[in-house]
């Protein structure tokens, strides 16, 4: 794991905002974050701020997928989209998996596709584990060589 990785909790757009990885495999096939609620990511109404919340499920699952695919894989974010469910009045916490199952099925996909959008649907919970926002992220993944022949296509944009 590299060095980034040991120590994503100290990014910017994560430490400002704090948010803090709680658990962190070594494997990238399971992180799992936190946030307390704090004057800085506190809204006008005096709950979590929208964009905290949308920022606690950034980008753990890129991150997760582009580890595990391998160097041979283009990965990227390509959408998110958030429900809020109920306020978060205090901390609030989030959980990525990725399976051995999972990840074998985004490979085929990708591999006889040459690309695949996956999607992952992540709830972000209070303490009393009650779902106070639900993202879905999309995740763009594609063989270098489709990539590249794609970006061809396109007069050399991603």
């Amino acid at each position: 794991m590299s060095w980034w990785l040991r120590h994503i909790g100290w990014w910017p757009p994560l430490f400002g905002t704090g948010i803090k990885v709680t658990r962190l495999d070594e494997d990238l096939r399971a992180i799992d974050v936190e946030m307390p609620l704090r004057p800085w990511n506190r809204n006008y109404v005096g709950v979590q701020f929208g964009g905290s919340l949308f920022a606690l499920t950034d980008p753990f699952y890129m991150v997760m997928l582009a580890t595990n695919l391998g160097p041979e894989y283009v990965v990227w974010d390509k959408a998110a989209s958030i429900k809020y469910k109920k306020p978060g009045l205090g901390r609030v916490r989030a959980e990525f998996r990725l399976t051995a199952e999972r990840l074998g099925e985004i490979r085929a996909a990708v591999d006889s596709e040459g690309r695949a959008d996956v999607r992952f649907v992540v709830e972000v919970k209070d303490d009393g584990g009650g779902v106070v926002a639900e993202v879905e992220r999309v995740i763009y993944c594609a063989t270098k060589i489709a990539h590249e022949e794609r970006k061809k296509l396109r007069g050399g944009v991603g």
